[in-house]
């Protein structure tokens, strides 16, 4: 009888960490009623995923072009620099006059 419950028990344990891991596949949101401090958790709908994998690109890309835009800014700076130095002139000139 005990080791019927102790089998019992693990099949429970592992059956709710199962169904623990399957919410955790699924994004998820919390709405907070703020007169009450009620929090619900609720899953996301497929629309909402949708929307979230968009923004999520949509931030990637815009990280890349921003970073591509510093690195060229650099480059730029530094060719300047050397064009300004070949000149003859200083590195105060040049910083002065960059």
């Amino acid at each position: 009888m005990a080791r019927l419950l102790q089998n019992t028990a693990q099949q429970l344990s592992t059956a709710s960490r199962t169904h623990k891991e399957k919410q955790m596949d699924r994004p998820t949101k919390v709405i907070v009623d703020c007169s009450t401090g009620i929090q619900e958790v609720i899953e996301l709908t497929d629309e909402e995923i949708a929307q979230m994998e968009v923004d999520q690109a949509n931030a990637e890309a815009d990280r890349a072009a921003r970073e591509a835009e510093a690195e060229a800014k650099a480059a730029a700076r530094a060719s300047a620099t050397a064009k300004l130095a070949a000149l003859g002139l200083t590195a105060e000139e040049v910083s002065s006059l960059l």
